[in-house]
This record gives C-alpha cells, structure tokens and sequence, in this order.
C-alpha cells in the first residue's frame, strides 16, 4: 500500500495540470456537499449541541381543531409538565432583552425558561449552577437569577470566576448571575445563539406586566420541548398526549377545547429554523447528490484518458506477471489520493461557504449561529465522500485498464489496432454528466422562476417606500397609558418630518417570519362546523393604516380617533372590527356584515368596516379571514409594536428619523429592528430564496463540468483521430464536412444526455412540486431555457475541437504517430 501511495503522488507530481484539474473539480463538489451537511446536521440532525442524547428530545406542540400548529400558555404547559408519565416537558420563549442601564443600554438575546430546562436537556453547567429545585417551583417573579452563555462570560466578563453573584441590570430589573452554560450549548432554537436564560416565572417582572399572562390559559405565548423516557416511542408519547388533551377540553373548555397535543421530531417542528429550512436544505442535498456524480463522472472520464495513455505500460506489466488485483489497487490508490487533495480542498471551501445561509438570512437582529462546526462527523462525512469519489471514479479506468486485451493493445502500439472500450465509457460518462446537469439546470430554474414569480405576486398590500420600525416596550416597563403616550408623541414628531407622507402602528408585522397572532373568536349567527379552526389571525392598529399600506376599505369606515379604549365624554366605549372580503365570505356569505357582531377578548365588537384580503404569512398562501381591532382597545405593551413609515423620500433616512425621534422621546428605549418593510417581507421567502440561490450555484457549476467534459472527449477524439482525418482530407474530404462529423459526434452525446436528463427532471420536479407554489413543476419556459442553454454549451465545447479538425495540415496528420 505504501508502494502504492508513492506512485500516486508521483504520477500527481508528473502530471500536474490534470491534477490541478482533478482536484479542483473534487474540491468543488465535496465542498459544497460538505457544505450543505452541515446546514443540515446544525438546522435538521442535531439542533441541539450541547445537549445531552438529543436524539430522545422531542417538540411538543397543540394544535388546533383542524391541525394548525398553536403555541401553549404556561397553564397547560404545567398541567402537561406534572401529568405525562412517558415525556419530561420543558418550556422557551426566544426573548429579546434589554441590558444595563441609561444612558448606554444595549440588547441581548435569550430564553425565558421552565426551571427543568437544562435537566430536561441533559446540560451541565461550565461554572456557576442552573436554576435551583426551589427557583424551579411556580411561585412568581420570586427569583431574579440568569444563566448567560459562554460567549457573553468570554466577551464581557473575560473569563472570570468572579462572574457567578455579580448583578446584570435586564429589563430595568436587576437579576444575579448565577452559572455559565457550557461552550457548545447554545440555547434550545437551531441556528440561533442565545445569550442568557432565564425563568419564565420572572416573565411578568422581566415585560413587566404582573402576572396576568402567566395566569390566563388562553394566552400561548410559548413553545414546548420534551425528552422521552428511556425506551420510549414516539407513538406511544402520542397516545397518552392525546388523552391528556381530552381531558383538558373538557376541564377546561373555554379555553382548550378543541385544542390538541401531539410529540413530533425536531425536525419536523412548526416553530423555529425547521419550519423554514426542512424542505429547501433536503432539495440542496439531493441537488449537491446530483454535483456529486457530475463530478464522478467527470473524474472517471479523466482517469479513463489517462489510463487509455498508460495502456502499454499496463500490458507490458500484465505480460511480465503481474496481477490484475495488483493494477486495480494502484489505480484505485491513485484515485483515492487525488479524492483526499480534492477533500481537503473541499474543507477549505466549506469554510467560507458556511456563511452561505447567513449572507442569504432577512435583516434583522436575530443572532445567528454558525452553521458548521469542524469535528469528526465532518472529517468523517469529507472522508466517505472522497471514498466514494474514488472508488466510483476509479473502478471503470482500473477495469478497463485489467480487462484489457494483452495482444491488441501491443499491436495497437505498433499501429496494427485502434483502442475502442476505453472511448466508448467516456462517452458513456459525458452522456451521463450532461444528463445529471440538465436535471440540476432544470432544477435550479424552477425555483429560481418560483422565487421570482413569488416576489412579484401582489401581497394586496404596497410595500415600497416603508420604513418600519419595532419596539418592545414591556422590557422598557410601559404599561398601556405610557404605551398610548409614547405612540401619540412618535407619530406627532414623524408627521412634522420632511417627506414623511402617512404614519402609523401595529402589533402584528404581514409576511415576516413571526408567525402572526390569533384570537378565538364567535361570530353572532354562525354555528362552526365541526372540527373548524376559529382561531383567526389578526392585527392591532392604529387609524391611517390602511391608507398607509394602500389596502382598500371596500365597505363602511375605517377606525378614527373616537375608537378609543377610554370613555368619551358620557359616551359609553363600541368596541369594533374591521374584517377582510374572506372573513365575509367564510363567515357571512350573502349577509351584510357592517354592524354584525363577533366576540373575542372576552367582549363582543361590532364590524365596521370591510377591507381587501391581503397575504398575512405566506405570499402563495391561499385567501384566509383575518380581522383587524383598534390598537387603543384592546393593546397591551407585551403585544409587541411597529411603526410603519411612508415616505416621498429615501427609506434609510425615514428610518434614521425613527431613531432619532424615538430616542429624544426616551432615551433609554431601544430599538429592536428597523428596515425597509420590502426587507422585511422578503423572511416570508428565506426558504425559496434560499433554494434559488444555492440550486443555481450548483446548476451552475454541474453544466460547467459537464462541457468540461464533453470538450475533453471531444478534444481527445480529435487527437485520437488525427491520422483519420489527414486520410479522408487526402481523398477529397472538405474542411466544412471534417468540421461537421466532428460536431455531430458531439451534439450526438450532448443530446442523448439532454434527453435523459430532461425526461427524468420531468418524474424528479413532481416529488418537489409542494415546494414550487408560484409555478408548475413542468414549467415550460424553464425546461425550454435550459435545453437551449445545454445546447449553447454544448455547441461551445464541440466547436473548439470541431475547428481543431478543420484545420489539420493532411502531410502532417499521415505522419501523426
């Protein structure tokens, strides 16, 4: 084997322009398969790091009557917590904190946690301690302690043991440090990197508003997590989630009636990085599976020329005794040392191809997490990779090269034969290369036609020249009054502003990645059918908002002034709704819905107004009711709040002018997140954005090495043919007609493999067509560019050689060889 291993790097060393070739196009190919890896195993396979046998840790999720995803409160939460016997349940929130004092505060992220959150993730502390069993208990806003990441000690404790005891100013509240998490824990979210934790009981004081929310079963603020007990199954967590879930519905039906529990995989959750990037990264994987075989195909056609060169050394070696075991080892060796140099080129690409995910995120403050990490399972993952390269790569040259006949080819070296079988496997090889990259080719422009059909549909609304700006200002300790004060100040100081054309607010951002807020509602007149989700979306706002986003009122009035959560005057308070055109439709069809009646939040609202459906989640989602309720009647500072700016100007000044105001209005408030609204909405479409992106690199690049291919076999054949083609140019030939046999030979293969290709894209895009909602899957246009395209680059590889042929010198071809 150590034998072996010198003669490969010798012939690495001798041949050093098709070893630069080799390698680099193995490079590519492992890179960007090792590079999707990682997205996967971080986001999909082990979201969790730090955690201790994550495999047995589950998502638990309620669902409402017709299976949409819920978030939970905190007293179901503890009702799952204290009477399921198969699971260990535990709770999170992703909260955003405000840290310090005036006039300097700055923000972190973090959790509000279950005090069994680390033991029910099997994590230990780095130093320090987690939550006790007594700061575990229920009792509220009781214990202001928090446990900070190992990356907030490094950055701003340095390190020091003196940490544990010190007082962190969160949320204006003070809170003692108590422990460290460990270096690979990074919080419960995949792909975020949260910074402290802390109890949820201290969630009233942390966004003081009291203990309200942690005391209402209809608030679901949060999500759940849990561990099976050993030997558990997931169908059996299942069975007793359910009857749990039944019982509670009719203990307590007002509030849980017809809503459901179920455990499911991490991977399959509906909150979270999951949910955005299931499908994208397993359609990234099998596209880099398709790279990857252009690459082996690519390779193994390399190999082929070179071992066809080699023939004579390899029969003079087989005639003189040596074994053909002995030939295909070396062979194999040598390819596998030029799949381990392409491996650890690979590794070097992965490393800066890993922020891929991250350049491509929506701008915003959330903390994103690295998406890989360098240990075994990506050497190991690399290392099978180039494995598979070599050994796929390898094995027809390495055949070829023993099966060879000894006789023909001594004869053909003395010009008595012609050398056909290696030829005929590299034609083999390019048809399957431009086969594999066509079904990319085909692949990437679906969704790159989907991605852009799906920012062009009309969201119902008009996005550009908004400014918007989101503020927390629970953290800050405003309750509804200061709440009120603070929106009327801002709005007053950025009407006055130049160029600013419209300003309003709301609680509720459309399609960001949020996921929006509900309410349960009952519509006077209408019996649900049965298993029917009313938990309808909704949004807060303040008057102007639908002139602002350019949203039709298309029947009665908008909300004014007068919609106020204050008794005018003597005037008693009409709490009112406006409703869009699917609302009516589902729920009051051919009845006039101005002045029905609709409870929520525990009071009946009279419709006032109709306006247009607009997307609220999803730009391809399908029409769905949705409600909207003056933000003074029913607001509350932990709901969240958005300014929205309109401006005849630039949107980053308007934006700065936010700032601005918002500051000399109070200082000490931060500003979560500010952008353009256009921005913003383009979260609704990470996943797409994602696949388009990634899919046309890898499209790209397989078509590349595809003509690569081709022109090398065609190169080859040119050369091979040389003697030929001085015969036939002797006997009368034309140039014309030598540089068409040779175009044809060329497009012959490319066609073959576009048909293939074509074909199997057609059965490929139906197993992807839920992704592809803006388009069909047999797009015509799509399939049409990229036979055009592979034909251009077809054209281009053959046209080189074929014009090589053209003008070859007859008196020197008779005397080639």
């Amino acid at each position: 084997m150590r034998e072996d291993l010198r003669s490969a790097l010798r012939a690495m060393l001798a041949n050093r322009g098709f070893t630069f070739i080799a390698v680099l196009t193995i490079g590519i190919g492992i890179g960007a398969s090792t590079t999707i890896f990682g997205w996967i195993r971080t986001v999909l396979l082990h979201p969790l790091p730090g955690a201790t046998n994550a495999s047995r840790i589950v998502s638990l999720e309620n669902t409402a009557d017709d299976g949409h995803p819920l978030t939970t409160s905190f007293l179901d939460f503890t009702d799952y917590r204290d009477h399921l016997k198969l699971a260990d349940v535990t709770l999170r929130k992703i909260q955003p904190l405000i840290i310090g004092e005036e006039p300097n505060p700055a923000r972190a992220w973090g959790e509000v946690v279950s005090g069994n959150f680390f033991p029910v993730l099997g994590v230990q502390p780095e130093i320090g301690r987690f939550f006790s069993s007594e700061e575990s208990t229920d009792a509220q806003n009781a214990h202001p302690v928090v446990v900070i990441s190992h990356g907030y000690w490094v950055s701003h404790y340095g390190s020091s043991p003196a940490a544990i005891g010190q007082t962190l100013h969160i949320n204006r509240t003070p809170f003692t440090v108590i422990g460290v998490a460990p270096l690979a824990f990074h919080g419960s979210w995949a792909g975020l990197d949260m910074e402290m934790w802390v109890p949820v009981t201290m969630y009233g004081q942390l966004t003081h508003t009291g203990i309200w929310m942690l005391e209402d079963r209809k608030t679901r603020n949060f999500e759940m997590l849990a561990r099976l007990k050993p030997g558990v199954h997931l169908a059996e967590a299942n069975q007793e989630a359910q009857a749990l879930a039944a019982n509670m519905a009719k203990a307590d039906a007002d509030a849980d009636n017809g809503v459901g529990l179920v455990f499911m995989p991490l991977s399959k959750s509906h909150f979270g990085a999951e949910a955005v990037l299931l499908k994208p990264l397993g359609i990234l994987m099998g596209a880099s599976a398709l790279m990857l075989l252009t690459v082996c195909a690519n390779i193994a056609s390399l190999l082929l020329a070179r071992a066809t060169a080699r023939r004579k050394e390899f029969s003079i070696r087989l005639a003189m005794g040596a074994r053909p075991a002995r030939l295909t080892r070396q062979l194999l060796t040598e390819a596998l040392a030029l799949a381990l140099a392409g491996a650890l080129l690979g590794l070097l690409l992965t490393r800066w191809l890993t922020g891929a995910l991250n350049w491509l995120a929506p701008g915003n403050s959330t903390p994103l997490l690295n998406a890989h990490r360098f240990d075994w399972e990506v050497l190991l993952f690399s290392a099978g990779l180039a494995a598979f390269v070599a050994v796929a790569a390898g094995m027809a040259p390495a055949l070829s090269a023993v099966r060879a006949d000894v006789n023909q080819v001594l004869n053909e070296a003395r010009g008595l034969g012609t050398s056909g079988e290696s030829h005929h496997l590299r034609k083999v090889f390019v048809v399957a290369e431009v086969a594999l990259a066509v079904m990319a080719l085909i692949g990437a422009g679906l969704f790159v036609k989907n991605f852009q059909r799906s920012r062009q549909m009309d969201p119902g609304f008009i996005a550009e020249g908004v400014a918007v700006a989101s503020f927390d200002l629970s953290t800050a300790g405003y309750n509804a009054r200061q709440a009120d004060d603070f929106c009327t100040r801002l709005r007053e100081k950025l009407e006055h502003t130049p160029s600013v054309t419209a300003v309003s607010y709301d609680d509720s951002l459309p399609l960001g990645s949020s996921g929006g807020n509900w309410e349960d509602l009952e519509i006077q007149g209408y019996v649900p059918r049965l298993n029917e989700n009313m938990k309808i979306y909704r949004d807060l706002i303040s008057p102007g908002f639908f002139d602002l986003m350019k949203i039709p009122l298309l029947a009665g009035r908008d909300f004014d002034l007068h919609d106020s959560a204050t008794r005018l005057h003597d005037d008693p308070i009409q709490k009112v709704m406006i409703v869009n055109q699917e609302f009516v439709r589902r729920f009051l069809p051919g009845r006039d819905p101005l002045g029905h009646r609709v409870r929520g939040w525990g009071e009946w609202f009279t419709i006032v107004g109709v306006v247009q459906t607009v997307k609220y989640h999803q730009i391809t989602e399908s029409p769905e009711p949705y409600i909207y309720v003056p933000i003074r009647q029913v607001y509350r500072p932990e709901y969240g709040l958005t300014f929205h700016v309109r401006t005849s100007g630039s949107v980053p000044e308007a934006i700065a002018s936010i700032r601005r105001e918002a500051r000399q209005i109070d200082p000490g408030l931060l500003l979560l997140d500010a952008q353009p609204l256009t921005e913003y909405i383009a979260g609704s479409l990470y996943g797409q954005r994602v696949a388009a992106s990634l899919l046309t690199v890898l499209g790209g690049i397989s078509i590349l090495l595809a003509a690569v291919g081709l022109y090398g076999l065609m190169s080859y054949s040119v050369a091979e043919r040389t003697s030929e083609i001085g015969i036939r140019m002797t006997l009368g030939a034309q140039r014309a007609t030598v540089m068409s046999m040779v175009l044809k030979q060329g497009l012959v293969m490319a066609l073959l493999g576009l048909a293939i290709g074509t074909v199997a894209s057609l059965a490929a895009a139906r197993l992807v067509s839920a992704a592809l909602g803006a388009i069909s899957p047999a797009d015509p246009a799509v399939y049409l560019a990229a036979v055009a395209f592979t034909i251009m680059m077809a054209l281009l590889s053959v046209a080189i050689p074929a014009w090589r042929a053209m003008r070859v010198d007859p008196m020197v071809a008779l005397r080639y060889q």
